[in-house]
């Protein structure tokens, strides 16, 4: 067994710690704060006395220089690895120190809830998601090849990218859509409680990662607002347009146009090409068991559910059941179903 020493235990500290439980690593949770460690112990097991091989640094980035330090200097034989929101900054650190640079290669899971702490550590949180690892000239194969192995056992998939191709991309895709959903959430201050029972999913799902933890967006925001400020100048530039133009059809008609196109560049399922989905609405009986029986339709019929939605009414004996599936898989879906008695309507 391999001794994974886990310094913070927080989200994805204890998340990858939790990922680990069953395989060759036995973990060691340190925290500042003796009560989230004691809890991040407690969910992945007993800790060890044994060596340290690997040190994952999971604490906040202003406390970075000072923690992967005293942590080399208490297990200089060890191999190093990180997972913070902004790589150069941490990496011109770690070459500061002597002896360092090769044991050391920085990475960022980009995975993560609004729950923080290790009450919200999921084992499954890595799933399927980019994990972004940045190792510099001077880390040694051993360390890459240990952390690339940590990837691949939590089932993320590996994307190699040097520290400032990594703050430029994380600026974009990460970075502005929290402070963009906080600058919306902002807005809502003072509006009245009959204003805000009218809000309905558009409002909730934009603004859902402005519930993240302030500290550690605020470390990650200054640590990277050299990438940051162009893109917000941007968009006042853009705001500014359509503020100018708000009494003019056409420019309304492409700033929303403009918007819808390039969500379209968003990769879809599984890094694919984005897919335009169609929805297939069909209404089920209020009773246990027709949630299962229309998947075991599904099975039968082989087509590939991508997503779906429920909705139901409080006293009603129906539901709404909208299944987003492919094109071709839709009118099968609504073919088969319809042959076989479920209130299916057309596709949108």
């Amino acid at each position: 067994m391999k001794h994974l020493r886990v310094v913070g235990s927080g989200l994805i500290g204890t998340s990858i710690a939790l990922g680990l439980k069953n395989s060759s690593y036995v973990m060691t949770m340190i925290d500042s704060d003796p009560a989230r460690q004691k809890l991040a112990q407690a969910l992945v097991g007993e800790s060890s006395d044994q060596p340290v091989d690997l040190v994952l640094i999971a604490c906040p980035l202003e406390k970075f220089k000072e923690v992967i330090a005293a942590e080399f200097a208490l297990n200089p034989k060890a191999l190093f690895i990180d997972i913070g929101s902004v790589k150069s900054k941490p990496q011109r650190e770690v070459d500061s120190i002597p002896g360092l640079s090769s044991k050391f290669c920085g990475s960022h899971p980009m995975a993560g809830r609004e729950v923080s702490g290790p009450q919200g550590a999921r084992a499954d949180l890595f799933q399927g998601r980019s994990w972004v690892y940045s190792p510099s000239p001077d880390s040694s194969n051993e360390v890459v090849t240990a952390l690339v192995e940590i990837i691949a056992a939590l089932g993320a998939v590996p994307i190699r990218l040097d520290p400032a191709t990594h703050d430029e991309a994380v600026a974009l895709v990460s970075h502005l859509p929290q402070i963009i959903s906080s600058l919306l959430a902002r807005t809502l201050r003072g509006a009245q409680e009959s204003t805000l029972a009218l809000s309905g999913s558009g409002l909730t799902d934009t603004t859902r990662i402005a519930g993240s933890d302030p500290g550690l967006w605020q470390e990650i925001i200054s640590a990277n607002n050299a990438q940051i400020r162009p893109l917000l100048e941007s968009v006042v530039a853009d705001l500014q347009v359509l503020i100018d133009g708000l009494g003019d059809e056409s420019v309304v008609h492409g700033f929303i146009e403009s918007g819808r196109s390039a969500r379209q560049l968003i990769p879809g399922k599984h890094g694919g090409r984005h897919r335009d989905y169609h929805y297939l609405p069909i209404v089920i009986e209020d009773k246990a068991g027709q949630l299962a029986q229309l998947f075991a339709e599904c099975a039968q019929a082989q087509v590939n559910v991508e997503d779906l939605a429920i909705e139901h009414s409080p006293g009603q004996f129906t539901g709404l059941i909208t299944l987003a599936l492919s094109q071709s898989d839709a009118l099968k879906l609504s073919e088969h179903l319809k042959a076989n008695g479920w209130s299916v309507h057309p596709s949108r």
